[in-house]
């Protein structure tokens, strides 16, 4: 018995000491999940989950790895494994909860959510966890400020967690609760990087962009190691770009390299590769995110990061690689599965498929788009455009009839002069609707001659002349209802000087129209000859011109 108590004796330092090294290394694994260096986390985890298999914890992290990488069925069995071990496990439920969402399974994830919640007892990780669940989805960030509330009413000294509720604060554009947030996550944890670093994009959104980058230093000056910091301060000089054309150049250049730093202080995996592909995407650099892609499809294990290939698509379409950029697309989509699919990308099959000739194949494709995201109004303009093309001209005219009623501050004139030209050019006499579609044309122009009273837009009063001219039935009985926006188009052509060739075809289509209206409604004969000798000097060729003057034997034209 006292060997026995002695072996004992013995191995307790050595229990307590795989005790502490699995501290330490989960500690460590956290640490690294943060510094976003996923694979070094998931290699640590994955060893957690054998040495330490009982552990619930241990499951639930690696799950988050996977969560983050972009992986949820591979998230969903480990958090499966971590129930398995233990069936109260708050952590792994909101784990559960988090991969329902990204598989848009409301009911799932608010039924483990609640379970999780229900759980935690007066531990605050899991309202971290759910929150962060939440903000996978930047639109739901009032349900997470929610939960984080909540969480934070459990336990008010949890840093992580209260830069988490300013994150969502900020979503919400409650920037004073956010920096607040930040502040308290640094009064309990002065180091905390990633509160410093939160703060930084706080600034970014407000347009500040020194005190961004200040707050970057700062968290630099405590962990220089710190990659995150990096790529937010490679976020912020891409704003800083798109906010200030004169420093566009400068601050592109600077936002690539800062997140090359960003990669060197990561373990350059696929995945935080992807996350600089997002970058160059958002920077709109397409040959180096085409380029970048075509190194990751290289990589081993490519297959299982699908984004690869919606990026490729992405990148194809937009250097005019349409076949690739189809490949890239098909291959996504069909091994995604539809809940991974968002409308970008039926947007840029739709284009891809327009671009290599596949119209309607096209124009459906992009219809799905706007029925999964109502706010790309823009959609509609290249349905219109699409449909122009092949002039089918009343549907092109309805699709920028949708972009002009719907499209809010990215609707121009031009488009609704193309909304006039397609009903325009669409109108058959022959066909029931057509007194319709010349209505919706001579609106169209109508609208444009409103705004722009000003500074008239002569093509707009010259079509809607045209318009006008087609509701006449009978030339021997002729109406006039083009006549005022053909002396209007005159008059505006002829105040900017001598006109251009354009013009001159124009205005002689003018004043043959007040030549006829002249003869055929006035009754006078002189007020005609003056109009068609006009028409002559402008366009001597026309056929109305040489008629008219046939007839009065060549004469009353010199």
């Amino acid at each position: 018995m006292k060997e026995i108590s002695k072996i004992a004796t013995a191995a307790l330092p050595l229990m307590l000491m795989g005790s502490s090294v699995f501290s330490q290394s989960l500690d460590d694994a956290k640490k690294a999940i943060d510094a976003e260096q996923y694979q070094k986390a998931k290699s640590m985890l994955k060893n957690l989950t054998q040495t330490q298999a009982d552990k619930d914890e241990n499951y639930f992290y690696l799950g988050w790895v996977y969560i983050l990488q972009d992986y949820p069925d591979s998230a969903k069995a480990v958090f499966t494994q971590g129930i398995a071990k233990n069936a109260k496990s708050a952590l792994n439920y909101a784990g559960l909860g988090a991969v329902a969402r990204l598989e848009k399974n409301a009911t799932g994830a608010t039924t483990n959510f609640n379970q999780a919640i229900s759980l935690a007892g007066k531990n605050s990780t899991p309202y971290l966890y759910v929150g962060e669940a939440y903000l996978l989805d930047p639109a739901d960030a009032k349900a997470a400020a929610d939960v984080l509330a909540k969480g934070k009413a459990v336990n008010a000294k949890d840093a992580a967690l209260l830069v988490e509720l300013g994150n969502a604060n900020r979503l919400l554009v409650k920037s004073s609760e956010a920096l607040a947030n930040y502040q308290e996550a640094l009064t309990v944890d002065a180091k905390a990087a990633s509160a410093i670093v939160a703060k930084g994009v706080l600034w970014r959104y407000a347009n500040n962009f020194e005190q961004s980058e200040t707050e970057y230093k700062a968290a630099l000056a405590i962990n220089p190691n710190y990659g995150p910091a990096y790529r937010e301060w490679a976020e912020t000089d891409l704003r800083w770009a798109f906010n200030d054309p004169k420093m566009a150049s400068v601050k592109v250049k600077e936002g690539v390299e800062n997140y090359k730093k960003y990669l060197s202080l990561t373990d350059r995996s696929a995945e935080s590769r992807m996350r600089y592909a997002d970058f160059l995407l958002a920077a709109g650099d397409y040959p180096t995110l085409q380029a970048e892609v075509a190194e990751l499809e290289k990589l081993p294990g490519a297959n299982t990061n699908l984004k690869i290939y919606r990026y490729k698509a992405y990148a194809n379409f937009e250097n005019k690689n349409y076949q690739a950029a189809l490949d890239g697309m098909q291959k996504f989509m069909a091994e995604a599965g539809e809940k991974r699919i968002i409308p970008r990308d039926y947007l840029y099959l739709g284009r891809t498929q327009i671009a290599l000739g596949n119209d309607s194949t096209g124009i459906n494709t992009l219809r799905k788009a706007i029925e999964l995201d109502t706010t790309q109004t823009a959609v509609y303009a290249e349905i219109a455009k699409a449909f122009y093309q092949k002039k089918k001209y009343v549907e092109a005219g309805d699709a920028y009839n949708m972009f002009t009623q719907k499209g809010g501050r990215d609707v121009k004139l031009t488009d609704y002069f193309y909304e006039g030209l397609s009903y325009y050019f669409g109108y058959d006499a022959k066909k029931p609707e057509a007194d319709s579609v010349l209505a919706k044309a001579d609106s169209a122009f109508s609208y444009i001659i409103q705004k722009t009273a000003t500074q008239p837009f002569a093509d707009a009063y010259l079509y809607r002349a045209r318009v006008n001219e087609l509701k006449e039935k009978d030339r021997n009985n002729i109406s006039g209802f083009a006549k005022p926006f053909y002396e209007k188009y005159i008059e505006v052509v002829n105040a900017k000087g001598a006109p251009d060739d354009k013009s001159k075809k124009g205005l002689a289509e003018s004043y043959i129209y007040l030549g006829n209206y002249a003869a055929y409604k006035e009754k006078d004969n002189a007020k005609a000859t003056e109009n068609f000798a006009k028409a002559k000097e402008l366009d001597p060729t026309n056929k109305q011109v040489i008629s008219f003057f046939s007839k009065k034997g060549g004469a009353s034209g010199k």
